[in-house]
């Protein structure tokens, strides 16, 4: 078997409202099209991707993301162009979201470009372009070894 890409990511929102809010402009903004808009659920698909929140518990209302507790960590986008990660950059700025890091190279992987930044519930959220087969690639290291699972020396 070989997968086909992630399907669909969901988070849950401490505040449902503002998330929603954010993310009403910025999937769109990516080229993903809204497929359910209601009281709890905001869900959109586009580039073989599907991203979503939902409203939280009673309970949980009001909390944020604590990043480095058990779950999720992250998420990151994936930009078909270096340029688009510096466009994703000037939108964020435009609508307020809180910027990480601004667009940079990072040793990731080579070519590594990203920016990173936080919904309103703290939730870290990056775009990122990376080139060509990135870690695929022949003779790329990784962790001590090559991506095909060979070892160094």
């Amino acid at each position: 078997m070989q997968i086909n890409g992630v399907a669909h990511t969901f988070i849950t929102a401490g505040n449902f409202s503002a998330a929603r809010a954010f993310y009403g402009q910025l999937l769109p903004f990516m080229g993903l099209t809204i497929v359910a808009d209601t009281s709890n659920t905001f869900y959109c698909v586009g580039g073989r991707t599907g991203f979503g929140i939902h409203a939280p518990a009673e309970e949980y209302v009001g909390q944020r993301f604590r990043q480095g507790s058990v779950g999720l960590h992250h998420h990151c986008f994936r930009a078909r162009e270096r340029a688009d990660v510096d466009e994703a950059y000037d939108f964020l700025v435009k609508i307020g979201a809180h910027i990480i890091h601004g667009p940079r190279d990072d040793s990731f992987a080579p070519g590594y470009y990203s920016v990173l930044f936080e919904d309103p519930d703290g939730t870290r959220l990056e775009i990122n372009h990376v080139p060509g087969k990135g870690l695929l690639a022949p003779g790329t290291q990784i962790g001590g070894g090559y991506a095909d699972g060979t070892q160094n020396g």
